[in-house]
């Protein structure tokens, strides 16, 4: 502080930026600079959150106040309508301090903030500039993520020996695609890491007890997630100590016994900074180096990390602002009923996942892309549809995830700007790869009759009748014309619009 007790600078943190090492907050002191955050109601209000996701909302910010606070730190807190009524009533109790922020990770809070004359600090919770991607992007026609990952191997180098992979290949997706252990009769299951529990604490409550105050969907908070940097860092060592070694094999795998599997569970706490990926990244490096960690769950796990992730946040921003709208296929069925309620449904793959969803505010990729956005994309669903309850229930749902994964990756609403194919399969894949299929009354290998799987229908009609927008598509001409060949194709269609009907009523 000045003499006369005000600060040098005001740095105004959001709910996402909440590292005390990185971006705006990395050169704060506490004689100097007021640590500011403000509520927004437009913003707790602005969707019917899951209650889950509303509750990490405000628990970490809760809890980085209070880890600020105890080093020392004035925190100021405002609740306002709105960030920009809370920096205009800001600026009137102190007159003439900068405020400073990190540059956020949304084209939203980006112009908000810059419109607000709001000094932006570098946001440095990524390993790849705009300036790197744009380098890279210039070199290829086609922006394929296996190259993208390729160069940032090289790049930073990680699993490198020399200009070369460790263990001579890239990736190791050809033994990462393990289904559920088939236990026989007799034979005990096999054993998942088993989740960690965390125990609400005296902040976490008072945030619990405001939920009333919000209309929300799911489960209330039960301890699945943490809330703290030391949970955060809990949850990397468990996840380091007690998955890492069998992530590989299981990485595309859905058990119904476990919501968990193999997976990190780390995306909400890099999400929001109370973890930073370089600090992952070393932690899963130093387990592979002592020993016990195969080749290919590191590697699939370092793909996910500075390939997947980083890939998808800078096609984010390398795209224009109106991709989140494209609807290529022009799709405009409304969001079925079976996304907001388990029940609505007969399905038992779907039922479990909007279950575990429900109560979770989360499951893996391979469900999010092989059933969520699968059913909703052969249902003819509106990407932008999709991409709402998506942005709503998921705990890691940042803006920058979801626009490119949904509307690029799940939906293929791009026209395949960013995939080159749509990701897209019936009941022969999810009987494959789950364990689902045994106790469901659909049939994944029947297309037609009452019966027949409705992915497995929906499969055949979709491609039916999206073959001419496929007719040029090198990629997708095989399964267009094995689909123009089937002599049941009139069947296919027939009982296509009796499951869409059925999906639409929430009765199949």
């Amino acid at each position: 502080m000045n003499d006369h007790g005000s600060p040098q600078r005001l740095i105004l943190v959001t709910f996402d930026q909440l590292s005390l090492t990185h971006g705006a907050l990395a050169t704060a002191i506490p004689e100097c600079d007021e640590i500011v955050f403000i509520e927004s109601y437009d913003l707790l209000t602005s969707r019917k959150w899951h209650s889950q996701r509303l509750f990490f909302f405000l628990a970490t910010v809760e809890h980085t106040k209070a880890d600020l606070e105890a080093s020392g730190f004035r925190v100021h807190s405002i609740r306002a309508k709105s960030i920009r009524e809370g920096v205009d009533s800001l600026r009137l109790t102190h007159p003439n301090i900068p405020i400073f922020s990190t540059s956020p990770s949304s084209r939203s809070q980006t112009e908000l903030l810059t419109s607000l004359n709001i000094e932006l600090v570098n946001n440095d919770n990524f390993l790849t500039t705009s300036e790197q991607f744009s380098q890279w992007a210039s070199g290829y026609k086609s922006l394929t993520m296996e190259y993208f990952y390729r160069w940032q191997r090289k790049r930073l180098n990680i699993l490198m020996d020399g200009n070369e992979p460790v263990g001579g290949q890239w990736n190791f997706d050809e033994d990462n695609r393990l289904p559920p252990p088939r236990t026989k009769k007799g034979q005990a299951p096999h054993a998942w890491p088993q989740p960690l529990y965390f125990a609400p604490d005296e902040i976490d409550q008072g945030v619990i007890e405001r939920l009333g105050e919000f209309e929300t969907w799911g489960q209330p908070p039960n301890g699945t997630w943490a809330t703290t940097r030391a949970g955060a860092l809990q949850q990397l060592n468990h996840f380091i100590e007690h998955a890492l070694a069998g992530f590989g094999p299981y990485e595309d795998a859905m058990p119904a016994d476990s919501w968990t599997v193999n997976h990190s569970v780390l995306s909400p706490y890099l999400n929001v900074g109370l973890l930073h990926v370089n600090e992952v990244i070393e932690a899963a490096l130093h387990k592979y180096e002592q020993g016990g960690i195969p080749l290919s769950s590191i590697e699939g796990f370092i793909r996910q990390i500075i390939g997947w992730r980083e890939y998808i946040n800078r096609i984010y921003w390398h795209f224009p602002n109106s991709y989140r709208n494209e609807n290529v296929l022009k799709s405009d069925r409304k969001l079925l009923p079976l996304f907001m309620d388990p029940h609505a449904t007969q399905m038992n793959c779907m039922s479990s996942v909007i279950t575990d969803i429900h109560e979770r505010a989360w499951v893996h990729h391979i469900p999010r892309l092989m059933l969520l956005s699968n059913l909703a994309q052969l249902a003819g669903v509106k990407p932008q549809e999709l991409l709402n309850w998506m942005r709503a229930h998921f705990i890691d749902a940042a803006d920058w995830v979801m626009v490119p994964n949904v509307i690029g990756m799940g939906m293929h609403a791009d026209g395949g700007a960013m995939m080159t194919k749509p990701y897209i399969a019936g009941g022969a894949y999810i009987s494959r790869m789950s364990n689902y299929c045994g106790g469901c009354r659909f049939d994944p290998k029947k297309r037609t009759g009452e019966g027949a799987c409705p992915f497995t229908t929906l499969y055949w009609d979709y491609l039916d009748r999206n073959a001419d927008q496929f007719a040029s598509n090198h990629r997708m001409s095989r399964p267009v014309a094995a689909a123009a060949a089937r002599e049941d194709l009139p069947a296919i269609r027939e009982r296509a619009l009796h499951v869409l009907k059925g999906l639409e009523a929430g009765e199949i």
